[in-house]
């Protein structure tokens, strides 16, 4: 994701309050992407690979791959905030994932995984908020081809007070309409952020009738 007009560094603060909304979806991200690590398809040599798109510090993932025994996962990191991916690294470095990688690249550039192998888990958290809606139908409909079969994604939407129509909905149905099956859907009552769970079932175009 190019930068805007936000300013990430300040929104990234908002981590600091434990009240907040983005502190509620980040523990939700951590446990559902704890259910993905031990869900997710491995490479033929028990490889797992994950890619987080708009990955920002790190928070998302780093502590997570910490907690246990994850030297079997690789991961990739793009951030295109260069003092975000530095500290994203520097997290990553003390925490001893030698196996992360962290990109200071463009997100929404297809040409940034293009070296990659198709992802075990990819997340796409703070990206389709922060984006048109025929960004978010455009990659959401791209996702499978960075995706190893059976491949699973998390993704994050808020919904806001001038939004008429939860947008998470318009969401799952385009992740469904794209050979994806949903596993979980977080929405909390008292919160605005949607977290979603899905694994990759078909990369099928077309079936003639």
């Amino acid at each position: 994701m190019a930068k805007g007009e936000k300013d990430w560094q300040e929104w990234h603060r908002h981590y600091d309050d434990p009240g907040s909304s983005l502190t509620g979806r980040l523990l939700v991200v951590r446990r559902e992407l704890r259910r993905a690590l031990a869900e997710a398809p491995r490479a033929e040599d028990g490889r797992l690979r994950l890619v987080a798109m708009c990955a920002g510090e790190g928070r998302d993932v780093l502590p997570v791959l910490a907690e246990g025994d994850n030297a079997h996962v690789s991961g990739v990191l793009v951030e295109v905030d260069p003092d975000l991916a530095r500290k994203a690294r520097g997290t990553a470095a003390e925490l001893g994932l030698s196996g992360v990688e962290v990109r200071t690249a463009d997100a929404g550039d297809l040409a940034t995984y293009a070296d990659l192998e198709p992802a075990h888990i990819l997340l796409a958290c703070g990206v389709f908020g922060n984006v048109t809606v025929a960004d978010a139908h455009r990659t959401v409909a791209a996702l499978p081809a960075l995706l190893a079969e059976g491949g699973l994604v998390i993704w994050t939407r808020g919904h806001f007070s001038d939004e008429p129509v939860d947008p998470a909905e318009d969401l799952r149905s385009r992740f469904a309409a794209s050979g994806f099956e949903e596993l979980s859907f977080t929405s909390p009552d008292d919160a605005r952020f949607r977290v979603g769970l899905h694994r990759l079932t078909s990369r099928r175009l077309f079936t003639f009738v």
